[in-house]
């Protein structure tokens, strides 16, 4: 370690240069935005341009964005393909996760949450184990939107039967949101909002009013959306991304 980083990372490191570590302004654009007090860390407005700071543990936004430290960890979205279980190995020879991820890096990477085999779309993978507990756990709610191609042409009272909730055999699920995209002849879609993670939960929603579900895709995870990834198809979370997911997990 060179003997004049000592002091630097001992009182903490200038505001300006951490912003401009995390791509948010040049140093210069950095001031500016301090002095129009756009800048708040751990709540407070900073008014002052020699403020160093803690950049793994304050919490630091600009125009109330969270801006994320450095990762030491990778946060990774991938657009899971249908047939590929949600494991990194599979004992049975299926293909699983292991063999997408390791295109894109050669990190030791673990999901979180799952998708059955048939389910397609948006899995977060990182070696972040505390990240990936939050976002599991049902108390923090974190939202998940999943589109639905389904049998037949969906009543006005089913999708009232969806909104109002569904008694399933493990417990009821009400979904945060129900909204019909399409209306076919032999075929419906329909977007579905929920931030339940138990089994197979969405298929066994319609299931249970007598549609099944012909295709599924996971579009979104809290403020990740897949958008025009392809399946099969890597990419990390923006600066945005996690700093609003840090933000929903309460890290």
């Amino acid at each position: 370690m060179n003997s004049s980083d000592g002091p630097e990372l001992h009182e903490g490191i200038r505001l300006q240069k951490v912003l401009a570590q995390a791509g948010v302004a040049s140093r210069r654009a950095a001031e500016d935005l301090i002095f129009r007090r756009r800048v708040e860390v751990n709540g407070e407005v900073v008014t002052e341009q020699g403020r160093r700071v803690d950049p793994v543990n304050d919490v630091i936004r600009v125009d109330g964005k969270r801006i994320p430290p450095q990762a030491a960890h990778l946060y990774v979205v991938l657009n899971k393909p249908r047939g590929v279980v949600s494991t990194m190995e599979d004992p049975h020879g299926r293909p699983a996760l292991a063999e997408i991820v390791r295109t894109f890096t050669p990190e030791r990477l673990f999901h979180v949450g799952r998708l059955d085999a048939e389910t397609e779309g948006l899995l977060i993978l990182t070696n972040d184990g505390d990240f990936s507990q939050r976002m599991m756990h049902p108390s923090f709610e974190v939202p998940k939107v999943y589109v639905a191609e389904i049998n037949g042409v969906i009543t006005e009272a089913s999708l009232k039967n969806l909104r109002k909730g569904i008694e399933l055999d493990d417990g009821p699920v009400k979904p945060d949101k129900v909204e019909l995209l399409q209306r076919g002849t032999d075929r419906s879609l329909v977007r579905v909002t929920l931030h339940e993670g138990r089994n197979r939960i969405v298929r066994r929603m319609f299931d249970e009013i007598g549609q099944p579900v012909r295709q599924l895709s996971r579009i979104a995870i809290g403020p990740v959306r897949l958008g025009d990834l392809k399946p099969g198809s890597l990419r990390e979370l923006t600066r945005e991304e996690l700093g609003a997911l840090l933000d929903l997990v309460q890290l």
